[in-house]
């Protein structure tokens, strides 16, 4: 059992999400970095699909009611284990009453707390994540909640650390052409893949609005309501792109100029307000 003594900003469980009821009107969800997430897994010696803590912006704090196995991967936080200095991204034991700490990282937005057995909230149509668009799954955690330890534990870890690269301050996302991109002017793809473009405030596990050069449509008429996928660049009436992360819609109305590649979905879940970032044709 982990106690929640402080949640930071948004702290919420996750895991690889709810794919195939997309039918209902239900998406994917799930941890917004998935490699971070998979690598804390792995560390602890956990199944895939075992539950996660994903902590945005650090500042959670969780007390250990027995002896745990635990790793912190994603964006780099100061870790401390009752105010001492501890290692991240690798395998940390703790003791009873213990106080894990996480701080606030000097770049990225997301970390990601395993324990070995997993987080075992009750799963919601097969999955733990809490999906902040639809509310399914657990509610985000706050001060007193307690979270079970499952049993979703494989082989013990035989890795003492991980040397994994921090997340970009600068990233670069690949592109495909989207479904829609005949909708846009014939300079928007150019504009797309050319500038520099910032992450808003106005953002958060649904996806990133984008600040940068106005992307003009090419046709004015409605389009009806279409899939998306994460990683879809949409492109609203005012020509101020959207990209879809974990807890997009399944459905949207307005032209899909770009999707992001799969492989550089867990860089675009690390943005946060205020940081450049750049497309290309991927």
């Amino acid at each position: 059992m982990l106690s929640v003594l402080a949640a930071g900003p948004l702290a919420t469980v996750q895991d690889r999400g709810r794919p195939g009821w997309a039918s209902i009107g239900v998406t994917t969800s799930g941890a917004a970095d998935r490699a971070a997430h998979d690598l804390a897994n792995r560390l602890v010696g956990n199944h895939p699909s075992a539950a996660t803590v994903e902590v945005t912006a650090g500042g959670l704090r969780v007390r250990a009611e027995r002896t745990l196995l635990v790793a912190v991967t994603g964006a780099p936080v100061p870790v401390a284990v009752d105010g001492r200095a501890a290692p991240f991204d690798a395998p940390l034991t703790l003791a009873p009453g213990a106080v894990l700490a996480l701080g606030v990282p000097a770049v990225g937005l997301r970390s990601y707390l395993a324990v070995r057995g997993g987080v075992d909230v009750p799963p919601v149509l097969g999955s733990r994540s809490t999906d902040t668009l639809s509310g399914l799954g657990p509610a985000p955690l706050t001060a007193g909640a307690l979270l079970p330890v499952g049993s979703l534990a494989a082989e013990e870890p035989v890795v003492d650390v991980a040397p994994v690269r921090p997340p970009s301050s600068r990233p670069v996302l690949r592109v495909l052409p989207g479904p829609r991109r005949d909708w846009l002017a014939p300079d928007a793809w150019t504009a797309l893949t050319s500038r520099d473009w910032t992450v808003t405030a106005d953002s958060d596990r649904v996806g990133l609005r984008l600040a940068g050069p106005r992307l003009a449509r090419l046709r004015d008429d409605e389009l009806p309501s279409e899939g998306l996928v994460p990683g879809a660049v949409q492109v609203p009436p005012d020509g101020g792109p959207v990209l879809f992360l974990a807890d997009h819609p399944v459905t949207g109305g307005y032209p899909v100029l770009a999707v992001v590649t799969t492989a550089d979905l867990a860089a675009a879940g690390q943005l946060r307000p205020g940081d450049p970032v750049r497309f290309r044709a991927g």
